[in-house]
C-alpha cells in the first residue's frame, strides 16, 4: 500500500514534540503521524511506501521522525524533494528516501523500486520513471545505518562509501 501525503510535511507532523519522550524506536513507531493521520501507525504494514510531495521532512532536525517511519516498516519514502537535514537523517539511519516525481502515484498502485536500474515501476499504470538514490544511501540502508556500518567496517572504511 502507498501512504499518500502532500507537500511540506514537517517533522512535527511525523512525531509531534509532546510525544517525543522516548528514544525507543518501537514506541516512536506507534506515534508516527498520530495527530496528522491517526490511522497511520495502526494500519501501516511492513513494505508499504510513503509517497509525498515536495519538501518532505521540513521543520526541526529531530531524528525521531525518521526512526518512527523506519520502525513502522516503510520500505522507502518517495518524494520529489526533501528537507536537507531530514534527508541526511534518513541516510544516517538507513531509511531509503528516494527522489522521484510522485504526482501520478495513487494509494492502491502496485509499485516497485529497481535500485539496480534506478527506476520506479508502477505495475498498475504500466509506467516506469527514473529515481535518484545515492549509492551511499543504498549501502547504509543495507547495513542498517551509519552506526551499524561503522561497527562492522570501522572508521577507516568511510572512504569506501563513495560520494553523496
Amino acid at each position: 500500500m502507498n501512504w499518500i501525503f502532500g507537500s511540506n510535511i514537517n517533522t512535527d507532523l511525523i512525531t509531534p514534540g509532546r510525544y517525543n519522550i522516548t528514544t525507543d524506536p518501537h514506541d516512536l513507531a506507534k506515534i508516527a503521524f498520530i495527530e496528522h493521520r491517526p490511522e497511520f501507525a495502526k494500519k501501516v504494514k511492513t513494505g508499504d511506501f510513503l509517497v509525498a510531495g515536495d519538501n518532505f521532512g521540513c521543520g526541526s532536525s529531530r531524528e525521531t521522525a525518521v526512526v518512527a517511519i523506519k520502525y513502522c516498516g516503510i520500505s522507502a519514502i518517495l518524494a520529489p524533494s526533501y528537507a536537507r537535514i531530514f534527508y541526511r537523517n534518513c541516510m544516517n539511519l538507513g531509511q531509503l528516501a528516494v527522489i522521484v516525481e510522485t504526482k501520478n502515484i495513487s494509494k492502491n498502485d502496485s509499485i516497485m523500486l529497481d535500485t539496480k536500474k534506478n527506476i520506479l515501476i508502477n505495475k498498475t499504470k504500466n509506467t516506469q520513471q527514473p529515481i535518484i538514490i545515492p549509492s551511499i544511501m543504498l549501502r547504509l540502508h543495507k547495513e542498517g545505518g551509519i552506526i551499524s556500518y561503522l561497527k562492522k567496517n570501522g572508521l577507516s572504511s568511510l572512504s569506501d562509501l563513495g560520494k553523496f
